[in-house]
């Protein structure tokens, strides 16, 4: 028997780890958001894009602020908390 540990990808969203309950509730919040406060799924992607490129995404977490980053970039009042300020370039 072989025993292979499983590798932990430090630079994944929570949607493409394992999936578990926690997960799972954190899922369903942003999609119970009311839809006024909700960015685009255009611009969501897009911040989603910027958040897997940048150095301070860990284990789907910014190392900023300690957000998952896939609640702060569905909602419209929040903002990039790097330097870099990269949702400031949103299109849409």
């Amino acid at each position: 028997m072989s025993s292979e540990k499983q590798r932990v990808c430090r630079k994944c969203l929570l949607r493409e780890m394992k999936e578990d309950d926690y997960f799972k509730t954190m899922r369903e919040y942003i999609q119970g958001l009311p839809e006024e406060d909700k960015v685009t799924d255009e611009v969501y992607e897009q911040r989603l894009k910027f958040c897997k490129e940048c150095e301070n995404l860990l284990n789907g977490m910014c190392r900023i602020c300690g957000c998952f980053v896939e609640m702060r970039a569905a909602m419209k009042v929040k903002s990039c908390p790097g330097v870099e300020k990269y949702w400031e370039r949103d299109i849409v």
